[in-house]
């Protein structure tokens, strides 16, 4: 099928799938609610042969090109169709470490996702986050299982999580990077408490887990002992490249509605905010970076798919991201002015864009910290890019 046929066919399901009236759907929503809308879209997706696009076929994806996968996204933005965010982690990150490393057995979970099951992950911890191999939480060998003690923090979405992929210290005499084992947890095991974290949104998207001589089995373990910072970085490497061609979409959208709102909004001297000379150079500026954003991901996406690895330039493209997105979502704050203020009760969240500007910009801060600091990112940038020296280790 050539793209032209591809995205007709796409938009067509689209017209006939994409649910009415989801957005009140669900800001009336519990959690319950929320996690039966997700799985409920997944379902459909996949039916259509749209959940795992980028997955290769023998696993049960699409097996799409890069140049089908940017259609497909592209379309399902536009039509404005709910994508599971619960199953984001599960479908990216989980996925593709699995598929690398993990064994026939463990590889029957990649079926179990697509049918709807949830995973979080359990990586940073309140003393490692950007530092994440200087993390605490032991998991000791005891015959054919592990012990596992420690805290876990900002897991995204555990409390509708059924598994958690954990990353824990398994030889504390090791250099840090070189004692880390990978493992599959099951969360209804015995010792494991989630505590959600209520954030500045009033959502609770991330949780706490605490781990209290938590057994798990050694044929949970993801490759060999020790090597799990490795595989670990599959898992981080994920993040840099799954859903940036969505994420771009909808910064191209969201800065159609901003431009819009623009010409509609009120502002001084019976002008519109659209006539100030100040917020024409802010949109225009948000639009070349829009427009920077999506040839990076392009090109970014495209090397993966030719060289299978992630190299340092992903880094360039969550920076990028994670900067233009709080510039569009402060832009669009200026010029909506005191009617951002109110609390629309907005729905779970389904986009970092959703039009509910000042929840889209105090969210948008998750960017800068989420999957290695901003701060980080520049030194990756720095000593593996630009070639500069190392930063002084205190």
């Amino acid at each position: 099928m050539d793209l032209d046929q591809l995205r007709l066919a796409v938009r067509e399901w689209l017209v006939a799938n994409t649910p009415s009236g989801w957005h009140e759907e669900l800001k009336r929503a519990t959690k319950e609610q929320f996690r039966d809308f997700n799985i409920r879209q997944a379902k459909l997706l996949r039916q259509a042969g749209l959940l795992a696009a980028h997955w290769p076929k023998e696993f049960g994806g699409g097996g799409f090109t890069f140049q089908q996968q940017m259609v497909i996204q592209d379309e399902l933005v536009r039509a404005d169709f709910p994508q599971p965010r619960l199953l984001e982690i599960s479908l990216a990150h989980i996925a593709a470490t699995l598929m690398a490393y993990g064994n026939a057995e463990q590889q029957r979970h990649l079926s179990a996702i697509l049918d709807g099951e949830i995973w979080c992950q359990g990586f940073s911890e309140p003393e490692a986050g950007s530092d994440l191999a200087s993390l605490r939480t032991r998991a000791v060998r005891d015959g054919d299982t592990y012990v596992v003690n420690g805290q876990k923090v900002w897991s995204s979405y555990a409390d509708q999580a059924s598994w958690c992929l954990l990353l824990a210290r398994t030889d504390p005499a090791a250099p840090k990077h070189r004692g880390l084992s990978l493992f599959m947890l099951d969360l209804s095991s015995p010792g494991v408490e989630l505590r959600p974290t209520r954030q500045a949104t009033g959502t609770e998207e991330f949780c706490e887990l605490f781990l209290t001589d938590v057994e798990v089995p050694a044929a949970y373990r993801v490759g060999e002992e020790n090597a799990g910072w490795r595989m670990a970085q599959t898992t981080l490497s994920t993040e840099r490249v799954f859903n940036i061609l969505e994420l771009q979409a909808r910064l191209a959208v969201a800065l159609d509605e901003i431009a819009a709102q623009a010409r509609a909004t009120p502002w001084r001297h019976g002008q519109t905010a659209a006539d100030d000379e100040s917020v024409r150079q802010d949109l225009a500026a948000r639009a070349a970076e829009v427009e920077v954003l999506g040839l990076l991901g392009r090109r970014l996406a495209h090397s993966v798919e030719v060289t299978g690895e992630v190299g340092p330039e992903g880094s360039i493209v969550k920076l990028f991201y994670s900067e233009t997105l709080q510039k569009l979502t402060g832009l669009a704050l200026r010029i909506r002015g005191m009617a951002a203020m109110l609390d629309e009760r907005r729905e779970f969240a389904t986009t970092w864009t959703s039009g509910q500007w000042m929840i889209d910009h105090l969210k948008s801060w998750n960017w800068t910290i989420a999957a290695g600091s901003n701060e980080i990112q520049r030194n990756i940038i720095g000593e593996r890019v630009l070639g500069l020296p190392r930063e002084p280790q205190s």
